[in-house]
């Protein structure tokens, strides 16, 4: 059952666990990068959109980009929170290559928001939690890793992987229930 095993131990398992300085336990800018990503992500609720939060930040801590999910709000099928910070990243910039930058984002990425991480050259993607069900960063693909493709990049998975999940399970359990 996949509830059964936290997330850290899922992550442990697809290899995630042991890489980059958070796994390490030295000190990194990941919780608070994170927290602003679930900012991101409650911003979704009012338009009725999946809560997914996305930031990009600078190798210098500046936040280039922020999105949250908007597929209902603009009824646009791309508009995933990874693809609506990295546009706002790439023209605040002027640059569709975002290297020396990191992706933040709430959820294990789509194979769509993967392609995206990897053709944009974010450095390094974070993540919280997993998704079993869509997740192409480990989980049913590993679209970022993937060693065919002309960009890898770094992986940090688990990080606030809790309040990501429980943001995730409160909005399909409210909108589960009978009105």
């Amino acid at each position: 059952m996949p509830g059964s095993r936290s997330c850290w131990t899922r992550c442990a398992e697809a290899g995630f666990a042991a890489r980059g300085p958070y796994a390490a336990g030295v000190p990194a800018p990941y919780d608070e990068w994170m927290r602003l990503a679930l900012a991101e992500a409650r911003l979704a609720l009012a338009t009725g959109d999946v809560p997914v939060g996305a930031v990009v930040v600078a190798a210098d801590g500046a936040v280039l980009g922020r999105g949250h999910n908007a597929r209902e709000a603009r009824s646009d099928p791309t508009a995933h929170a990874e693809v609506v910070a990295i546009r706002e990243a790439a023209a605040g910039r002027g640059d569709w290559r975002l290297t020396g930058t990191s992706l933040v984002v709430t959820l294990e990425p789509c194979t769509m928001c993967a392609g995206a991480t990897v053709l944009s050259r974010v450095d390094r993607l974070v993540y919280g939690a997993v998704d079993e069900k869509a997740g192409a960063v480990g989980s049913l693909w590993d679209v970022v890793r993937d060693g065919r493709l002309n960009h890898r990049l770094e992986v940090v998975g688990g990080v606030l992987a809790e309040d990501c999940a429980e943001l995730l399970r409160d909005f399909f359990r409210d909108r589960r229930r009978p009105r």
